[in-house]
């Protein structure tokens, strides 16, 4: 196993490159599914979550080989089997996407229910059965696995609406009903840059998507996708987080090679912390050598603030003068990382989906452990802010969604190395 050393209270200075977008790509493989010929994706993220997903595919039977470390060619024409048993599918939660390319291209899917971070309260997939059932799949749960299949071989296009916005049923059923016969409107959908890149990436392989980016999507469904090339947009949070990172830590770090539109509902509130931010072309200059101060964080579905950079932002809010409110109207049980900060000596206190943070003038290195992805990235930030050394484990969290990490981080002087443990060692020691 591998732990993170990290040895803070050093400011950032450099710049940084933005891979592509993990939250787009893990949509965007599973859709290759979907086509009939050769797609080549580019600007793919070298990241755990993509590994597994690409593994899935060849799997399936898909052919898969990668032209450099950021392009793949993916060729679905030959799939062998339509079933992801539960081991590949525990491992990764975007491997509910393959319900709907799927169930979308062959009218049948048997998919073992996903795995992924845990937030410590449920994240069901009821909104994205609904879906199905509405496009005319019958759909069964059996001993762990979703099984569903089209009436007719094919799934009808029809309306639905959405009880509660979703990311992923959002992009599931997109998934499902682009070939499916007919017109089919979805109401009620998630909004962010991700789903828009799904939209484009399907639209360019020859599907008839309209209205991705607003509260209404209709796919005129088609016979066939055929082949093509695309290139996956940079990663809004995983910018995000290195903006984070520059106003916990102090310093100046120019931030490249990301669309800087994606970025107005966190740069609105780092420049309401104190924190500089200039636009340069598909850069931003991120600067602070000043205090931080206070700020209330709401978050709110796309385009408001990012359920999944709370925790980010939270990390540099320990370090904020006066007291700063984070409500998480998304996911009201991701406060679970805020007991490894009050390890390094902040002061934060949770009610439900509220957490409240008395600003410290500086947090003390301590043993952490990471829990979900996001909460990993914001224990990375703490550290690197913080006096003195910490070591973070269950860093897997942390590399199913950031590439590189530990060598971007140290490119613009953050002193972290990775070490491998023994599993024994990371017992004794979570225990202790």
């Amino acid at each position: 196993m591998t732990k993170y050393i990290v040895e803070g209270g050093n400011p950032l200075y450099g710049e940084l490159h933005i891979s592509g977008a993990k939250n787009a790509a893990v949509a965007i493989i599973p859709a290759a599914l979907m086509v009939s010929g050769s797609c080549r994706i580019e600007n793919i993220p070298q990241i755990s979550d993509v590994k597994l997903l690409l593994g899935i595919l060849q799997d399936l039977g898909a052919k898969v080989r990668f032209i450099n470390p950021h392009a793949v060619e993916i060729d679905c024409s030959r799939l062998q089997n339509r079933r992801v048993p539960y081991e590949s599918a525990r491992r990764c939660r975007a491997s509910y996407y393959m319900l709907g390319a799927l169930l979308g291209r062959f009218g049948s899917a048997d998919v073992a229910l996903p795995g992924g971070c845990d937030f410590g309260g449920t994240r069901p997939i009821d909104q994205h059965l609904k879906g199905f059932r509405a496009l005319g799949a019958g759909v069964d749960t059996q001993s762990g696995f979703v099984i569903a299949e089209a009436a007719g071989g094919r799934l009808q296009g029809t309306s639905i609406f959405l009880d509660k916005v979703s990311v992923g049923a959002t992009i599931n059923i997109m998934l499902a009903a682009t070939l499916a016969e007919g017109l089919t409107v979805i109401e009620n959908v998630a909004k962010e840059p991700h789903i828009v890149d799904v939209a484009n990436f399907l639209n360019s392989m020859g599907a008839n998507i309209m209205g991705a980016g607003t509260d209404v999507i209709k796919i005129r469904g088609v016979e066939h996708l055929r082949g093509g090339s695309y290139s996956i947009i940079p990663d809004q949070i995983e910018a995000g987080t290195y903006m984070a990172a520059v106003a916990a830590c102090g310093g100046e770090v120019k931030i490249c090679n990301i669309i800087p539109k994606h970025m107005d509902c966190i740069t609105a509130k780092l420049s309401e912390m104190g924190v500089e931010i200039q636009e340069i072309d598909d850069s931003l200059l991120v600067s602070r050598y000043g205090s931080l101060i206070r700020s209330n964080i709401k978050a709110i579905p796309y385009p408001g603030f990012p359920t999944d950079m709370q925790p980010q932002m939270a990390a540099a809010l320990c370090l904020a003068q006066g007291t700063s409110i984070i409500t998480d109207s998304v996911w009201s049980s991701r406060f679970r990382y805020t007991d490894e900060f009050k390890r390094m000596g902040a002061q934060i206190q949770v009610d439900g989906n509220l957490a409240i943070i008395e600003g410290v003038e500086h947090l003390t290195g301590a043993q952490l452990e990471a829990c979900d992805l996001r909460a990993g990235a914001a224990m990375l930030i703490a550290a690197l802010a913080a006096r003195g050394t910490s070591e973070i484990t269950n860093v897997q969290y942390i590399e199913r969604g950031y590439e590189d990490v530990i060598g971007k981080l140290r490119s613009v002087g953050g002193r972290i190395r990775a070490v491998e443990v023994p599993e024994e060692e990371l017992i004794v020691s979570s225990a202790g």
